[in-house]
């Protein structure tokens, strides 16, 4: 099996196939924390206050920029809900995954 977060994001601009669903349930397997809801990934990450939550979202877009796959996300407060999907496919890549397993790095 290979280490997603040792893995890099490859460019998607269509024309890539959604991951099956047995696909998307192996995958999560290896992202602790995410949950699969339709065609999109999300995981919540609670800090102790707004400016840690901050400091994440901060080193999140650097991962993010770094890896040309940019998450959803929502703050509220010392919670931080991101959703990753791949717009261009309108669905799951193996890209969501990887960069899935980058942000459980830094939480």
């Amino acid at each position: 099996m290979n280490d997603l977060k040792n893995k890099k994001c490859l460019p998607c601009e269509g024309g890539v196939p959604k991951l099956s669903d047995p696909e998307i349930d192996r995958l999560l397997l290896q992202v602790t924390g995410w949950l699969g809801k339709g065609m999109k990934i999300s995981r919540k990450f609670v800090f102790k206050n707004f400016a840690q939550a901050m400091v994440f979202v901060n080193k999140m877009a650097d991962i993010a920029e770094q890896e040309g796959h940019h998450p959803d996300f929502l703050v509220h407060y010392n919670e931080v809900t991101v959703t990753l999907w791949t717009h261009a496919v309108g669905g799951l890549t193996e890209n969501d995954f990887i960069l899935a397993a980058k942000i459980n790095q830094i939480s």
